[in-house]
């Protein structure tokens, strides 16, 4: 038996389960849609439900990497190619395709969920200190996970709106 078959239970495997139902919910949004679909922008916003599931993507990878005690240092400088790669992550760059940034987020997840199957949850790092974030907060794993979920859930709202704005789908309701 594999880790990845291996039974789940108690604190790990609810984390298992919202993490799941989460994404369970963005990637719903994005059922049926075309490439041009996926990144048309159908509300004021110029977040598109393409782009929402690679940022979503790209903050899982972030917070799997904290988890392992791997931390990066934020920007001190906001020049333009520290701006442009912020912006990259919320849109479709040339060659991208929903189908890719799908099979991409299939790929994160898994690491993911094998991180909250192996990982000690009490573990500790410091997150990066950054305008947002003084120096000398620390986060458990078990947190980095939590926030994951939450990231999710909250950006899968985003892209139920630009959806249900497009073609009228809707995720719930």
């Amino acid at each position: 038996m594999t880790t990845n078959e291996q039974t789940v239970s108690g604190e790990r495997a609810d984390i298992l389960d919202l993490l799941a139902t989460r994404r369970g919910f963005l990637r719903h949004t994005a059922q049926g849609l075309t490439d041009e679909q996926a990144t048309t922008r159908s509300t004021k916003s110029e977040l598109t439900v393409g782009g929402l599931i690679k940022h979503v993507m790209t903050v899982e990878q972030h917070w799997a990497e904290f988890a392992q005690g791997k931390g990066e240092t934020a920007p001190t400088e906001f020049t333009p190619e520290v701006i442009a790669a912020w912006q990259d992550q919320f849109r479709f760059v040339e060659g991208e395709t929903l189908a890719d940034v799908l099979a991409e987020y299939e790929k994160v997840a898994a690491t993911t969920e094998e991180l909250v199957r192996t990982l000690d949850l009490d573990a500790k790092y410091e997150l990066q200190a950054a305008p947002w974030q003084p120096p000398g907060v620390f986060w458990t794993v078990r947190m980095a996970f939590l926030h994951i979920a939450s990231e999710t859930a909250q950006h899968a709202g985003h892209a139920d709106i630009i959806r249900e704005t497009i073609d009228g789908q809707k995720t719930m309701g």
